[in-house]
């Protein structure tokens, strides 16, 4: 049964944590939405840099103002007590760091597109930053994971950019989405839409505008 409170699971209380909590802990670690996109914006960038004349570095200032700036916000918050922790397991709690990533990437890609920034950067900082706003939207009722919509959406951008060998990483979102549900952060059909509305974005506004 769910809480209808907070959208999630109960965990039994009596069972100590396992080696599968321990596993599930790390890879929701590994896998964090903040971990990915600045990864796969190093990684774009890097291609980028295959045209003449084109710095390879574009992704740092992308992953800066898409990852790094909101997570220095999320963490603020934790330490100040407004936040239980990064992952934000409140849904309610959610809405107001999404809108500020979502108002830190669109500072950024403005900042980027003014400075000449190659196109494929500014095409997934724009995917991201329609993701952040369909996950923000959606978190005002239902707490979607993020971790899965990052990873699906890594791989699907991935695959736009290195073809169909990227699809190998799919196993990864597979594996992120059992440990939100092993951690009870999310039921299983929170994750199975956050990967499809994760790999829907990142599968179509991402290769229209690069």
């Amino acid at each position: 049964m769910l809480n209808a409170v907070t959208d999630e699971a109960p965990r039994p209380t009596t069972t100590p944590p396992g080696a599968l909590d321990r596993l599930a802990t790390v890879v929701s670690e590994v896998l964090a939405p903040a971990v990915l996109v600045a990864a796969l914006l190093l990684i774009v960038g890097w291609h980028a840099g295959d045209t003449p004349g084109v710095s390879r570095w574009w992704g740092l200032p992308g992953a800066l103002f898409a990852a790094v700036i909101p997570l220095g916000y999320v963490l603020h918050g934790v330490r100040n007590g407004r936040l239980t922790n990064h992952h934000i397991p409140e849904r309610a709690a959610r809405r107001i760091p999404l809108l500020f990533g979502t108002a830190s990437l669109i500072a950024g890609l403005l900042l980027m597109l003014a400075l000449g920034a190659p196109r494929e950067i500014l095409a997934l900082l724009t995917a991201g930053g329609v993701g952040l706003a369909a996950f923000a939207l959606v978190t005002h009722w239902w707490k979607m994971s993020i971790h899965a919509g990052v990873a699906a959406g890594t791989v699907a951008a991935l695959t736009a950019v290195y073809g169909y060998p990227a699809l190998l990483g799919a196993p990864l979102v597979l594996l992120g989405c059992w440990a939100r549900v092993r951690l009870t952060a999310h039921t299983p059909a929170q994750v199975v839409v956050g990967t499809l509305v994760g790999a829907l974005i990142a599968g179509t506004v991402f290769p229209l505008l690069r």
